[in-house]
């Protein structure tokens, strides 16, 4: 793990969409926590790397089905979030 995730959360609407694939939501927190950012450019990646170092927010996405999901580490590393996109 590259830093802390805090408190670990998730929306109803991204466990339903990951449980009806088949995709445990703990793959995406390890995949975030271990700094496989998903669906990222090559500039938010780097913005990624950055924040661990300085502190700041870290965001991953990655495609499931056709729906996009975000897992966020707040700046403070108080908590991380899985989400669905559409309910950023």
């Amino acid at each position: 793990m590259l830093f802390s995730l805090g408190q670990v959360v998730a929306t109803p609407g991204a466990l339903d969409h990951l449980i009806s694939h088949g995709i445990s939501p703990g793959a995406l927190i390890t995949r975030h926590s271990i700094g496989d950012w998903g669906n990222l450019c090559r500039d938010d990646k780097l913005m990624n790397s950055m924040a661990i170092l300085e502190g700041t927010r870290i965001l991953s996405a990655y495609n499931v089905g056709d729906v996009k999901l975000y897992v966020i580490t707040e700046a403070d590393r108080s908590s991380t979030t899985l989400l669905l996109a559409s309910e950023y």
